[in-house]
């Protein structure tokens, strides 16, 4: 048995709170990076007696729709799957429903899930230094209990919270600008989830395709992208109302 890591994870806080919780689960892992848009994911199979462990961040309280639409064309063969939404301290709304049904529907039997806290990817000031000492250590107790539960032949899906329609996809309309300091390296094109930058031009930016997930400010090795300031005030006073407190993991089995 083998543990699948199915990660869509821009800017590595996903990737971080995925790392701590299948960290007990098994010995063998294989990572499949939804974040890799020149994949080509119908090829990707998960055994039946093995774990996939699927985790996204929540944008908006909904799952990246190019994750949705990745993970829908992996084969899951009804392996047991372990849900991770990971988001900044705000609310994940809908996130492990619309997870939840389209895991269900590429075949994998969900057996926990879990909404835990990293740094938010924009207003980076928020959740800052998370997943911490005290989010790591539950996420491994509860990765105990999950293979527990696995070990003695118990398969059956947790309640998960959630509305179905889901919440109205938003976009937060921020497309990260180049500025003087870009060398044109093309990392930026190269590693962008949905290839909204041009590699021809890093100054071409498709804002249509654009799902600010902030990789390129994220990954850029010259800080040259940047999001207009004044949008990113208003993000950070919006976001200081409903993040004054620190939100816990929440689990479910």
């Amino acid at each position: 048995m083998k543990v699948f890591e199915i990660c869509f994870s821009p800017t590595g806080g996903t990737k971080n709170v995925l790392e701590a919780l299948d960290s007990g689960l098994a010995d063998e892992r294989e990572f499949v990076d939804l974040t890799d848009g020149k994949t080509k994911f119908s090829d990707a199979s998960v055994g039946k007696d093995d774990i996939a462990v699927i985790a996204v961040p929540s944008y908006g309280g909904r799952v990246p729709y190019p994750a949705v639409e990745r993970l829908a064309e992996i084969r899951g063969n009804g392996a047991k799957a372990v849900l991770l939404c990971v988001y900044g301290n705000r609310a994940y709304e809908d996130t492990l429903a619309e997870l939840q049904d389209t895991a269900k529907q590429a075949g994998f039997c969900i057996v926990a899930a879990v909404a835990a806290i990293a740094e938010h990817s924009i207003a980076r000031e928020f959740a800052a230094g998370r997943p911490d000492g005290e989010d790591i250590e539950k996420l491994r107790e509860f990765a105990d209990k999950i293979k527990e539960k696995i070990g003695a032949g118990n398969s059956s899906e947790p309640e998960i919270p959630g509305n179905r329609p889901y919440k109205k996809r938003g976009g937060s309309g921020m497309v990260p600008k180049l500025t003087e300091e870009c060398v044109q390296c093309g990392l930026c094109a190269k590693k962008c989830p949905v290839q909204a930058i041009s590699l021809n031009d890093p100054k071409e930016v498709d804002g249509s395709k654009c799902i600010s997930c902030m990789r390129c400010v994220y990954i850029c090795p010259h800080s040259a992208r940047k999001v207009n300031s004044d949008m990113l005030e208003g993000v950070r006073a919006m976001l200081k109302k409903v993040c004054l407190d620190r939100k816990e993991a929440e689990l479910f089995i």
